[in-house]
């Protein structure tokens, strides 16, 4: 737990460094942290690798997306600013029309320790699923 807690605070703290372009994965420490964070509430719509095909999909309106070629759609650009907004939700984004996915930065916000601040913990557990997802871009 005080480990997860060191690495959201570095998280929350690093938040407004994160790049706008598709870098490989700068920060790796952040990216395994995501992808635990993935596997809790990501996997279950947009599957275990990203692709979509998680085992809550079918049950869904639209086919969630494959998380593995965000930047491949955008040119080879993985947009960290506009993925961290959509992932929070608080933040209307009428490109992308309605949204079946959880506002989880409603969902993120509780605190892991007296004296955090609830948007510290929700954008530190956003950047490291920025940084995961970044980390699993694939060109083909």
């Amino acid at each position: 737990m005080a480990i997860a807690c060191i690495g959201l605070a570095v998280a929350a703290s690093a938040v407004g460094c994160a790049s706008e372009t598709a870098e490989p994965t700068s920060q790796p420490m952040l990216a395994a942290l995501g992808a635990e964070s993935y596997q809790q509430y990501c996997a279950s719509c947009h599957g275990p690798e990203g692709r979509g095909d998680g085992p809550a999909a079918a049950a869904l309106r639209e086919r969630p997306a494959d998380l593995t070629r965000i930047a491949a759609r955008r040119g080879g650009e993985f947009p960290d600013a506009e993925i961290a907004t959509y992932i929070d939700g608080r933040f209307e984004l009428s490109a992308h029309g309605t949204r079946e996915m959880p506002i989880w930065g409603e969902q993120l916000g509780e605190s892991l320790a007296e004296g955090v601040h609830p948007d510290e913990v929700v954008r530190g557990r956003i950047l490291t699923l920025v940084e995961y997802l970044k980390s699993i871009q694939r060109s083909e």
